[in-house]
Parts: structure tokens; C-alpha cells; sequence
């Protein structure tokens, strides 16, 4: 028996959010490199161009994601959240690598820098509007348990520290007049995203990969399993796997064999019941056994 999946196209409208908030810091941002000159506002500004592609790729991803089942694809859509969310990940990295292009060669031809003051006041402005959408974005991502959403989230909060370490480079630049400053801050801001990126990819390679759920989910679902042991009934083959918002999952329940059909699938409408109600948002497939014959202790591998 499986669980009908919940409406999740609601979720796009986080998506819009973060391609407001992109468009119009990327205004913010880009003003406050003008008027400055400042290699690091400029890095910023380019991360924020970066931030409006993956928001894009967001909210495509979780349009295809909230599409129903069908004969092509029986298992829905989810796992495209993992795409976008290495997608954004891509990004993240390409935006460090834009940052020390234009940064390195400051370090060599420093440049002087223009009222740094406005400039830091508009960067300020936009960082704080990219602060109050991650975290609108990361509660969202939780709570329905969308990569995609907790992906383009973590990507405003290194925008946001970003931001930070370039006002503070510059403020640092406007404080002492050394102008290396400013390209020293852009290269460690560049560092500390590119290991975001790296942690995005990583995480949505596993998904691709069909990693199993999360070890805390797994535990309940034993638990539910081993209080059937006083009555005998044990299981074995548990597997599972996370699409994004949903987990999939394999268990055999071996029973006595003298049970009825009617009694065993009562016993596993109660099992994958109990199981969904721990774990919402679970597929679970059980398959009955009798326990006393061999056999049924020989399925335990993907390939018998």
C-alpha cells in the first residue's frame, strides 16, 4: 500500500520570492560597485547574478517536482530537486571563481576606491533583504522537506556573508587606505562559498545516488519492526531510499506460515500504517513470508 503524495505546487511561490529578492539586490548591488569601484562589491554583485539563474532553475525544479505520477515516470518527479540543487551548487563554485578573477588582479594593481561610505550602506540594504529570504527559504525547505528550497536558501546565506566580508574588507580599506584589502577579503569570502558548493553537490550526488534515509528515520522504522518480535514475527531486506521529499521503502515480514492471506495482509496494512504515521511522506512496500521455511531467509540481497 502506498501513501498519496501531498500538493506541493504551493512551493513555487517560495521560488518567485527568491527571483524578487535577486533582481532587486542585484539592482543594489551593482549600484553600489558604480559608485565605488571596489572589486569586492563587484564580486558580490556577480554572486547575485549567480543567485537569479539558480532561483530560476528552482523554481523549474519544483514545478516538475509537484507534477503526479504517471505510467513514464511511476515514482513522480521529486528527484529533479537534486538536479537543481547540484545545479546550484555549479553555481555556487562558478561564483568563487568569478570572484577570484576579479580579484587577483587587484592584489597586484591595487586601485583606490569611492565613496565607500554609500556603497557599503546600499550592500548592507541588499544583504539584509537576502538574510530575511534565506530564512524564510531554510524554514520553508525543512518543514516540506524540499532540497531545492534548503539549497537556493543556503545559497543567500553565503550571498549574505559574502556581503559581509566585503563590507568589511572595504570598511577596513576606507579605515587604513590599504586598498590590498579589498581583493584580500573577495579571495576569502570566494573560499568560504566554494566549500558551500562543494557541500551542495555532494549532498544531492548521494540523492542521485539513492542514499538511504536518515538514520534517525530508519531507527523508528526498526523499532516499529522489533515490537513485533514478543509475537514472533521478525523481518528482514530493509531497504530504503530518499527522493527529496519522499522515502521509499522495502521490508520482509516473516510471519507463520499457517496465517491466512487475510491475516498477513492485515498485519501489513497495521506495519506500513504505523510506519507512515512515524515517518510522513514514506512509500512503504512490505512483502509477507512464512517464517519457518528457508527460503524465505534467501531473499535478503537486491539480487537473489
Amino acid at each position: 500500500m502506498t501513501e498519496q503524495p501531498m500538493n506541493r505546487n504551493f512551493l513555487s511561490r517560495y521560488a518567485w520570492l527568491s527571483i524578487a529578492a535577486a533582481l532587486i539586490t542585484i539592482l543594489l548591488k551593482t549600484g553600489a560597485y558604480l559608485v565605488t569601484g571596489s572589486v569586492g562589491l563587484l564580486s558580490d554583485a556577480l554572486e547575485s547574478l549567480v543567485n537569479l539563474a539558480a532561483a530560476v532553475a528552482a523554481l523549474l525544479a519544483l514545478n516538475l517536482a509537484a507534477r503526479p505520477a504517471n505510467d513514464e515516470f511511476a515514482f513522480g518527479y521529486s528527484k529533479v530537486e537534486y538536479i537543481a540543487s547540484g545545479f546550484e551548487g555549479s553555481l555556487i563554485l562558478l561564483a568563487s571563481g568569478l570572484i577570484v578573477v576579479n580579484a587577483a588582479p587587484r592584489l597586484i594593481h591595487p586601485q583606490p576606491l569611492e565613496q565607500l561610505g554609500l556603497g557599503m550602506a546600499i550592500s548592507a540594504l541588499a544583504s539584509l533583504i537576502n538574510l530575511g529570504i534565506a530564512l524564510i527559504l531554510l524554514k520553508a525547505g525543512r518543514s516540506y522537506r524540499s532540497i531545492t528550497l534548503e539549497a537556493d536558501a543556503r545559497h543567500l546565506l553565503t550571498d549574505v556573508w559574502t556581503t559581509a566580508g566585503v563590507i568589511v574588507g572595504v570598511g577596513l580599506v576606507w579605515l587604513t587606505g590599504y586598498q590590498r584589502l579589498d581583493p584580500i577579503v573577495a579571495l576569502l569570502v570566494a573560499g568560504n562559498i566554494l566549500y558551500t558548493g562543494y557541500r551542495l553537490l555532494l549532498r544531492s550526488g548521494r540523492g542521485l545516488l539513492d542514499i538511504s534515509m536518515p538514520p534517525e528515520e530508519l531507527g523508528a522504522v526498526k523499532a516499529i519492526l522489533d515490537s513485533y518480535q514478543p509475537l514472533g514475527i521478525r523481518y528482514h531486506a530493509l531497504r530504503s531510499r530518499q527522493a527529496a521529499a519522499r522515502n521509499f521503502m522495502v521490508v520482509h515480514l516473516l510471519v507463520p506460515g499457517s496465517w491466512s492471506v487475510r491475516q498477513g495482509h492485515e498485519f501489513a496494512e497495521e506495519v506500513e500504517a504505523r510506519v507512515r504515521q512515524a515517518v510522513p511522506n514514506t512509500n512503504v512496500v512490505t512483502h509477507i513470508e512464512p517464517s519457518e521455511d528457508p527460503i524465505s531467509l534467501q531473499d535478503e540481497a537486491i539480487d537473489r
